[in-house]
């Protein structure tokens, strides 16, 4: 078996109503997802994180060393392409790509063996996992608190008892919106904020102090993702456990996060951080230093897909008979074509979501939606 094609579907939609987070502003989803083709017939699909149309550019041009290899080699290839644009970078773009890649040569490899990729990574822990729910997103200043409360509460009416919020706009406002939305929802449900690296340290630290009173699960990204040591005072200065590394590609990106303790919940993303191949590596690096790995998810059934099949095989740590086990993000803003690229939607059941069972990533792909949805002219 040989890869005979590699093809990239940049998919494309307007939102109804543009949303914002403390770093960017969003009125059409784009995705890029990753088709590698065999010459026997085997197919496997793979997303990439971040901007669509750069990274369907950058697929293309590690396209000359991945026509006519073995699809199932899949460390050689990973290691090839990683020293094909060493020199150009070894985050960003040149990562994103590569782990599109990635994610489509291991479903190609499980589809091969008739197995799941989550028992090639080395077996199932668990055969579902509970969903946080991620929104809260700016809509409009003027009705932010009212908006962001009404639409928390609506998850929990579906049964979500996790959610995640975004803040890093100003920290008296971010404040009311907290307590406002901590006295509405149950009291067990589990609240987590994001400032999308919005605040500077001063910020973070105040911000953390004054929210820790309501129970907070993490402070995501407080200060921007170049600064470690900053990440190290926002640490310090408050008393809610920080996360991040959703940014911070490849094992050497994690490494001094992980060695000088900024975080003490690391957010690698399958389809950003390096694939299966390295997301693999940097959760054994986060257990040698005792720092928790909650995933992070943002795109389409793809990479929710391929995140349930490591989700399903990362070891609890530590090993108890009740262990913490990894929380699903799943994106509830708008994205017409998040559920329609595959043929059975991946859907919460009261805020729980299944492992797909299938072989690779457990999923078929409806070709109807990527026409439907492919972008004008990237084809």
């Amino acid at each position: 078996m040989k890869i005979e094609r590699v093809v990239t579907h940049v998919l494309d939609a307007p939102l109804r109503e543009p949303f914002e987070s403390a770093s960017m502003r969003m009125g059409r989803r784009q995705n890029v997802l990753v088709e590698i083709v065999c010459d026997d017939g085997t197919v496997g699909w793979g997303e990439c994180l971040g901007p669509a149309l750069p990274n369907a550019a950058v697929v293309k041009a590690y396209e000359p060393w991945l026509i006519g290899a073995d699809p199932l080699e899949t460390e050689k290839i990973w290691i090839t392409l990683y020293n094909a644009l060493r020199d150009q970078g070894q985050r960003g773009l040149t990562v994103t790509a590569l782990s599109g890649i990635d994610i489509a040569l291991w479903d190609i490899k499980g589809r091969h063996f008739g197995v799941p990729v989550s028992i090639l990574l080395g077996g199932r822990f668990r055969e579902r996992v509970q969903a946080y729910a991620t929104g809260g997103f700016r809509k409009s200043p003027g009705t932010r608190k009212r908006d962001i409360c009404e639409e928390i509460s609506g998850y929990m009416e579906q049964g979500f008892r996790a959610a995640k919020i975004k803040i890093g706009f100003d920290v008296r406002e971010d404040l009311e919106i907290i307590e406002a939305l901590r006295s509405l929802i149950p009291a067990e449900a589990r609240l987590m904020i994001d400032a999308n690296h919005g605040y500077d340290v001063i910020e973070a630290v105040r911000l953390g102090n004054a929210a820790a009173q309501y129970d907070i699960d993490w402070f995501e990204e407080p200060v921007v993702p170049e600064q470690p040591a900053a990440y190290r005072e926002v640490r310090r200065g408050q008393p809610i456990p920080v996360a991040g590394g959703e940014t911070w590609h490849t094992r050497w990106g994690m490494k001094e996060p992980l060695e000088t303790r900024c975080v003490d919940i690391l957010q690698p993303d399958v389809c950003g951080c390096g694939g299966f191949s390295e997301i693999k590596r940097i959760a054994d690096m986060a257990t040698l230093h005792g720092v928790r790995v909650v995933p992070h998810v943002w795109g389409t059934a793809v990479q929710i897909a391929a995140s349930l099949q490591f989700m399903a095989a990362l070891p609890p740590d530590p090993q108890r008979p009740s262990p913490i086990a990894p929380m699903l993000e799943f994106d509830r803003t708008e994205n017409p074509f998040r559920q329609a690229v595959v043929s059975e939607p991946i859907e919460h059941d009261v805020g729980w979501v299944s492992v797909p069972d299938g072989p690779g990533l457990g999923i078929e792909i409806n070709r109807d939606a990527l026409r439907e949805f492919a972008m004008k002219g990237s084809g």
